[in-house]
């Protein structure tokens, strides 16, 4: 059977990982000269308190290539098929990582990478669908296909109650170094295309979590969510229940922000990601064959004899 690897941005419920046999390898958190490893000797409510409470921003790195051979290499006795997702490229050295990693690994198993162009919960829904691909007895092939196809179909959006965390943390711009000239507001990000942007701002949370419903709601029929926080366990329920109010087949997944992207986000972050049933451009397809459908035929015109 294919094994599945991951990073631990994936923000996979640990629960999760054990129950689908996906191997989660933990990126490092840094306070000062002290490291840990994501979700192992350090937890997320640890990474919170000591944000709101320690004088020392916490930094963050990737795994060591290293780190990702060794998890070839033991489950290469297990298995001649190795599919491993990582957190985008465009934010994070791990995908050049897990590739090195790769390079260095002797094994007889073949070993695939592939950059999920997401973050957190985007990555791990790809990561819960591939594994589930390779218990059903799939081959390593058509894992691959069912995740490359998912890609373009994943879509999140978050709300922070600050953004200086994410500005501390280098994972925002100029637009971001705007923002955080104004006081009391609550910044939005987009994930698109393996990018975090920022895509406005509202005053309230409130405002902020009709904004997560709309992402939903623009990329209906979907086929699988999550919904991420970090102490916000309640807003998160919250949001659990209005997607499966929008979407009653869909049992969304609630996940912890962890430490590695926690550092990023803050405290009392929201996200909601999202995969759809379908891309935008099978969507717009269908649109335009129920357009043609209901277009009315050109009558023909009718003659009415004279009468001589």
């Amino acid at each position: 059977m294919v094994k599945v690897v991951t990073d631990s941005t994936s923000d996979l419920p640990p629960e999760i990982a054990q129950e689908l046999g996906i191997t989660v390898v933990p990126a490092y958190v840094h306070f000062g000269s002290q490291s840990y490893r994501d979700g192992v000797d350090i937890t997320p409510e640890q990474l919170y308190e000591r944000m709101s409470s320690g004088s020392v921003h916490p930094t963050t790195s990737s795994p060591a290539p290293g780190d990702f051979t060794n998890v070839y290499n033991r489950l290469s006795e297990e298995t001649d098929g190795i599919v491993c997702l990582t957190v985008t490229s465009k934010q994070s050295a791990i995908y050049e990582a897990a590739m090195t990693g790769k390079q260095s690994f002797k094994g007889r198993s073949r070993v695939e990478v592939v950059d999920s162009q997401s973050v957190t919960m985007g990555l791990g829904l790809m990561a819960m669908l591939a594994a589930r691909e390779a218990r059903s007895g799939k081959t390593i092939d058509d894992v691959l296909e069912a995740v490359r196809s998912a890609i373009p179909r994943t879509h999140g959006m978050a709300l922070l109650d600050t953004i200086k965390h994410a500005l501390k943390g280098g994972r925002l711009g100029r637009g971001g170094g705007l923002l955080g000239s104004l006081v009391k507001v609550k910044p939005l990000l987009e994930i698109r295309d393996g990018w975090i942007r920022l895509s406005g701002a509202t005053r309230t949370r409130s405002s902020g979590m009709e904004r997560l419903c709309q992402c939903v709601t623009k990329h209906l029929p979907i086929e699988d969510a999550a919904v991420v926080h970090s102490n916000a366990l309640r807003e998160a329920e919250t949001l659990a229940e209005r997607i499966r109010a929008l979407s009653p087949q869909t049992r969304p997944v609630i996940a912890k922000l962890g430490s590695s992207l926690g550092v990023h986000g803050g405290p009392q972050t929201l996200l909601v990601v999202v995969r759809e049933s379908k891309t935008e451009a099978e969507k717009a397809a269908e649109r335009e064959g129920r357009a043609k459908r209901f277009t009315l035929p050109t009558l023909p015109t009718l003659r009415i004899p004279h009468r001589q």
